[in-house]
């Protein structure tokens, strides 16, 4: 599961969150720049979506929203 780059930086600005509220989160820089270019496991992407406050579908890449709407 991938980031959306757009989506994610649009909800860090609305939860004014920046990379240091991420690391006290437990969220590392290496772990943020894994899920934006090559993915993570679901649980990584759900407790960076936690951490901004917003459902995972919503920082999500469209390809992978499409590939779940299908199954």
């Amino acid at each position: 599961m991938k980031l959306d780059r757009q989506k994610f930086e649009l909800e860090c600005a609305r939860a004014c969150i920046c990379q240091r509220d991420f690391i006290s989160s437990g969220i590392s820089k290496a772990t943020l720049s894994r899920a934006l270019s090559c993915g993570v496991k679901p649980a990584t992407l759900g407790r960076i979506a936690r951490a901004l406050g917003v459902d995972v579908l919503d920082i999500l890449e469209d390809e992978e929203k499409e590939v779940e709407e299908h199954e």
